[in-house]
């Protein structure tokens, strides 16, 4: 039997998803979501695919806070009960971090000081961001439509170094007298192999390009990432590999899609890259992630923020978070029939014509959050054509 559990932050409306087996349990951990549909829409699609004849799977969900709620329930942003349980899950979905009623708190204090300890926590250093231009939505891409047909590249992105995470970092006072703030832009060699070998070994699967992106012209850590990446490269000869700039990525990436296929880099460059990236499918909405450790255990979460601004207007895309279900499903449970049902789901409704409001344009349907939800539900519960997309038949990788 599969436990899930649910991690609730930012608002008392904004929840979370994770799992665990028994060891078979999902965990659900939540954080500031936009409305009730992008919080519960992928819980409700879980349940249905996974209540579905032939095959029917056991799942417990679990609700825990973490972020926001955490810090208006007990003060901290992750309590240690929900680290705990979540260690003991088999995969955690989360939702989006930060809201504005914890903007002024000390970092130590924000919402998405939680994430960052939840990572540490359970040692999660991958972080895998899947781009792909969905055909039904080619045209919601403020890009040339032959400039983006046929994009389908994965950003892996270090997690748990680089100067997001290095010490020494702080706050001083320098001989004149001004405040300082500092950072450590700092990454070991072996914080470079794993997330290196990683890459490689994705790369070995897809297409066999790999680009790794640095600063290696300024930065002390990006001249060693350059030499490590460079060094197991020996090891993988059946990939091509190659060196940016982080700038000369950035202008690629947009100018140039369809030559990337697997981009390698630490935390702050894939972060930049990765929302970057969205320019491409059309909209942050549509971007999933994965992110994992050694031990197996994955954090599902869509890559978007929590959008204060739309909050109870029933505008946003739930798309990210559903597809990062999927890559639960697929990845961390391996259920390969649930994961695809879902996706099939999400491939029906934009034949369908229905978008939100992100991705509408001239000729289909535009619906809110919750409305786009309830559509997926119901695809589920209707016969859906095996679609495939490209040569994997995924949307996700």
């Amino acid at each position: 039997m599969r436990r899930v559990h649910t991690e609730e932050t930012v608002h008392h409306r904004c929840a979370s998803w994770g799992w665990h087996r028994q060891r078979s349990h999902p965990c659900r951990c939540g954080r500031a979501s936009f409305s009730w549909i992008t919080r519960r829409s992928p819980h409700q699609l879980l349940r249905s695919t996974l209540d579905s004849k032939p095959k029917r799977l056991e799942l417990s969900f679990e609700e825990l806070p973490i972020g926001g709620k955490a810090l208006d329930l007990v003060g901290v942003p992750l309590p240690e009960e929900t680290l705990t349980r979540a260690k003991q899950s088999d995969a955690i979905l989360l939702g989006a971090a930060g809201w504005p009623k914890w903007d002024d708190h000390p970092k130590h204090l924000k919402p998405i000081t939680g994430l960052s300890q939840l990572r540490a926590g359970l040692d999660v250093f991958s972080n895998l961001r899947p781009v792909r231009v969905f055909p039904q939505l080619i045209g919601s891409t403020c890009l040339r439509q032959e400039t983006v047909q046929g994009v389908d590249l994965m950003i892996i992105r270090e997690l748990t170094g680089g100067i997001y995470n290095a010490h020494p970092r702080g706050f001083t006072t320098n001989e004149q007298g001004d405040e300082v703030g500092f950072c450590t832009e700092s990454y070991s060699s072996t914080e470079v192999d794993r997330i290196a070998r990683v890459a490689f070994e994705i790369a070995k699967q897809r297409r066999g390009k790999l680009c790794s992106v640095d600063k290696a012209s300024v930065l002390e850590g990006s001249i060693l990432w350059r030499e490590r990446v460079t060094k197991m490269s020996s090891e993988y000869p059946e990939v091509e590999v190659t060196h940016l700039l982080i700038e000369t990525a950035a202008m690629d990436l947009i100018r140039h899609p369809k030559e990337f296929d697997v981009i390698l880099t630490g935390i702050m460059f894939g972060d930049i890259l990765s929302d970057l990236a969205a320019v491409i499918p059309g909209s942050v909405g549509l971007l999933p992630s994965a992110s994992f450790g050694d031990s197996g255990l994955g954090i599902f979460e869509p890559i978007h923020g929590s959008a204060p601004k739309h909050y109870g207007k029933d505008t946003v895309n739930p798309l990210a978070s559903v597809l990062s279900a999927v890559m639960l499903l697929r990845y961390g449970l391996k259920e390969e029939n649930a994961a695809k049902r879902i996706e099939d789901a999400v491939f029906d409704v934009l034949d369908r014509g229905f978008r939100t409001r992100d991705i509408h344009t001239h000729g289909t349907i535009l619906v809110g959050c919750k409305r786009m939800g309830q559509e997926i539900l119901r695809s589920l519960d209707a016969k859906v054509d095996n679609r495939v997309l490209a040569s994997t038949g995924s949307l996700v990788y």
